[in-house]
Parts: C-alpha cells; sequence; structure tokens
C-alpha cells in the first residue's frame, strides 16, 4: 500500500512509519520540523522527506491512506487535499487497529504505569519466546523500535487517553477495542484537553463501558478512583483485581515473596511492584506459568527514563524518570525514598507538559515532592511561549508546591550550578533523583555528575 503520515517526525508516528516500512509498504510523509531521533532513523529507512514543510502536491489519487499526526492542525493544506480527493484518513490509533483487527488486542490504560507495564509484558513475552507485536512509548531494552507490525497473532498497546487527532478529538485509547485490558490508576492530566477532574474519569469510565462483554480487565485494587470506575462502569467485564505482593528491600533491591517463590527484582517502589503484578497477570492470561512470569521480570530493569539509572559512582548515584503529573512525583520520589533511606535524596522536577506549567493546575502539586531533603523545581520561559501560555512566576510556583525547602530555577545555568555545587557535598550519600517528560534544556547531566566525582 501507498501511506502517506502527515506529521511522521512524532515519537511515535515515525516508529509506526518504520513499521510499515518495514513490511513492504510505501512510505511517505511531511512535517514542518524533525528532530533526533526520528530524523536518523527516518533518514536510515530512506523515507525522510527531503525538505520540511507541508506540500499538498504531494498528495495525489495513488495514495490508499493518510496518517495524519496530533501535531498537524485541521487546516493542514495537505490534510485538505486528501480530503478533498476522498483519500482515507486515519489518525495513529484508528490506523494501528485496521492493521490489528484480526489480532489479539492487549490495552494498557490508565493515568500513570503504561509504558512500564507494556514494556513489562514485552520483556516477559519475549523472555518466553512468544510471537507478538507492540506499540510502547518508549526505548525498551531488547527491543529495536518503538513499533513492531507482523503476522503475529497478539499485540500490546500502551493506550495512550490523549486526543487521536486534530479532526479525532477522542482518546486514542477508544479506537483499540480490546479483548485484554488493564487500568492502572487514575490521576487527572491533560488540563488543556479535560478541563476537570470529573470530565478526566470519563473517559475511562466510557473506555470500559466499550469493551466487549466478557472481556478481561486487570486493575488496580489500590487505587479508590479505578475501583469506583471498574464498578460502575465494568459490570460487563470479567475483572480481576491486582494488589502489592509481599517484599522488602535488600542493600536498595526489591525482594519479593510468592505462592511460585521467592524473586529478587531489578526494579523497585511500590508502584512499579504494582506494575509488575498487572504485566504477570496479563502475561499468565496470554499463557505464561506465573513462575515463569516473576522468573522473567527478574531481569527487568526498566524502559527508557523510567527511573533508569543515568549514573552511578562513589557516594552518588542518579536516576532519571519521566515522571511530570503530581500523582507520578510522589510514587516516584517514595520509590526512591524508600529503596535508599540513608541517601540524602536531592530532587529535580522540570516543568514541562501544558498541565503542568498552567497556574490553574499547579495546586495539585500541593506537597507532592515531601519525601526529598531536597527539592527543586525548574521551568523555562520558552517552554512557557512554545505553548502559548502566560508568564509564570517562581513565587507562583513556590506557593503551589508549599514545601519548605522548596527551590525554583527558571534559568539552565542557575540550575547546572546549583546542582554542581550541591553535590560537591561529601558527607553523605546523594541520590539525585531528575524527574521530567522533557529534557531540562538539554543539560547533559552525567557530564554535571561526572565533574563532581573526579
Amino acid at each position: 500500500m501507498n501511506i502517506h503520515f502527515i506529521a511522521i517526525g512524532g515519537a511515535i508516528m515515525h516508529q509506526l512509519a518504520l513499521a510499515l516500512h518495514h513490511k513492504g509498504n510505501k512510505i511517505t510523509g511531511s512535517d514542518d520540523e524533525i528532530n533526533d531521533p526520528a530524523k536518523t532513523n527516518l533518514k536510515n529507512a530512506g523515507i525522510l522527506p527531503e525538505a520540511y514543510g507541508w506540500y499538498p502536491e504531494k498528495i495525489t489519487s495513488t495514495i490508499d491512506a493518510i496518517v495524519l499526526g496530533m501535531h498537524a492542525k485541521a487546516n493542514n493544506p495537505e490534510l485538505l487535499k486528501a480530503q478533498e480527493l476522498k483519500i482515507p484518513v486515519y489518525s495513529f490509533p484508528e490506523y494501528v487497529y485496521k492493521v490489528s483487527e484480526e489480532k489479539k488486542r492487549v490495552v494498557v490504560a490508565g493515568s500513570h504505569g503504561k509504558t512500564t507495564i507494556t514494556s513489562m509484558i514485552m520483556h516477559i513475552l519475549k523472555a518466553a519466546h512468544q510471537d507478538f507485536d507492540y506499540l510502547v512509548g518508549a526505548k525498551v531494552a531488547g527491543f529495536a523500535q518503538s513499533v513492531q507490525l507482523s503476522d503475529a497473532p497478539t499485540i500490546v498497546l500502551e493506550g495512550d487517553e490523549y486526543p487521536a487527532s486534530a479532526i479525532e478529538k477522542k482518546p486514542k485509547i477508544f479506537f483499540y477495542h480490546p479483548q485484554i485490558s488493564v487500568l492502572s490508576g487514575i490521576a487527572w492530566d491533560h488540563i488543556n484537553v479535560f478541563p476537570t477532574y470529573d470530565n478526566y474519569c470519563s473517559q475511562f469510565e466510557y473506555y470500559l463501558e466499550t469493551m466487549q462483554a466478557g472481556a478481561l480487565l486487570f486493575y488496580n485494587a489500590t487505587d479508590s478512583e479505578v475501583v469506583r470506575i471498574v464498578t460502575k462502569s465494568g459490570k460487563h467485564l470479567k475483572a480481576i483485581p491486582y494488589v502489592m505482593p509481599h517484599y522488602h528491600y535488600v542493600n536498595g533491591e526489591a525482594n519479593i515473596t510468592t505462592d511460585v517463590g521467592d524473586f529478587k527484582l531489578s526494579l523497585f517502589g511500590n508502584h512499579n511492584l504494582l506494575n509488575m503484578e498487572a504485566a504477570i497477570a496479563v502475561c499468565e492470561a496470554l499463557g505464561i506459568n506465573r513462575k515463569a512470569g516473576y522468573t522473567a521480570i527478574s531481569s527487568f530493569t526498566g524502559a527508557a527514563k523510567r527511573l533508569e539509572k543515568i549514573f552511578e559512582q562513589d557516594h552518588l548515584v542518579a536516576y532519571r524518570d519521566f515522571a511530570h503529573a503530581p500523582s507520578k512525583l510522589k510514587a516516584t520520589l517514595d520509590a526512591v525514598r524508600e529503596a535508599y533511606p540513608n541517601h540524602r535524596l536531592i530532587a529535580c522536577f522540570e516543568l514541562h507538559t501544558y498541565s503542568s506549567l498552567s497556574d490553574a493546575f499547579l495546586k495539585e502539586y500541593k506537597h507532592s515532592m515531601s519525601a526529598a531533603d531536597e527539592a527543586l523545581v525548574y521551568f523555562s520561559h520558552h517552554a512557557l511561549s512554545l505553548k502559548g501560555l502566560p508568564a509564570l512566576h517562581s513565587s507562583t510556583v513556590a506557593e503551589n508546591f508549599d514545601q519548605k525547602n522548596l527551590i525554583v530555577i527558571d534559568e539552565k545555568s542557575t540550575l547546572e550550578t546549583y546542582i554542581s555545587n550541591t553535590l560537591k557535598d561529601t558527607s553523605k550519600p546523594v541520590c539525585l533523583l531528575l524527574m521530567s517528560s522533557g529534557t531540562f534544556d538539554e543539560i547533559n547531566w552525567k557530564d554535571v555528575c561526572t565533574l563532581q566525582t573526579n
């Protein structure tokens, strides 16, 4: 098939393009900006657009399908040309469903833990030599790409609740129609799309209501909002709860006790142990016995930027994490605090998402960083302007976080200098935790850490 991607440079969009290219489809695409790793990946595959921008002349009747990315606006000239020619236009999730309609679909949904649970399922299935396809929102060790499409009978999908495209405003999870699903947790996010907490929760209610009767749903029974939604909207489903396993820590490593044996893990944190239980349950439903599942997960080290250890030397260990919503911050900080009780915990969080940079949402972060010995919040005025948001003042941030030991920084160089000076104190072991869905304006944290240990 001839498939054209409008906004091909997106993190997952370009991965879908590559997967379809590898299946033998003719892929073309456009975007107004493409950065690495997408740029290099598309170039290596020979499908990088020759020039950036939108070119309606690319859209001809020889194209079988258009895949429209969220980055493209409704008045995009290529989209308008495709609509004029009556070429089928699909959002990202619509096209994923089209190519996986005959497969068993596993969807991991919820406000947090989606990437980690999806990655864990992939890790276990690979260890069991099961044939499967996947879509995951991060780089996972042992997998060359983030999207794979083949003739496998099963596909594992990370289910995002964000809108599908500029012309299809419904959440992506609405389009997958899974036979097996996970609901990991509920915590208000994406204030620019879901203006109230109730509106946000209603998306998950509808998601469950539209799943086929008798479908398997594994849900986090420790989350009261999840329990409420499942009770209200999942009566027609085979809903099975999961809870925390029995565990203890030995030298910062979690050791779990189960009905099929004891296992030492490479991950830590209550939220990750819950994520693991969801993954084990899904894999058991796919034919993997529990002992094999736990044995496999023992070697799982995490997806990229999900409590990923980036540095360890002498008195210093550093992690980076994708945490950006208030509940994710608290869960990540609590996990690190529990694993490193004798370290001085320095936590640095970047306000980067639309929600986190919005004055109306900032109050949700109250006390979310209380587990840290020293807490820093960083934001960029450039990020505010890119998102079309009004100016944000450091005092406003500090007031909403409501934490005595909080420091707010809005200059990249100031942040680098502050962290660098703080790490010079070697009187006590330090754990540096960096949390952001962005990059802290491209700060090279490994260099910052290395300078203080040499």
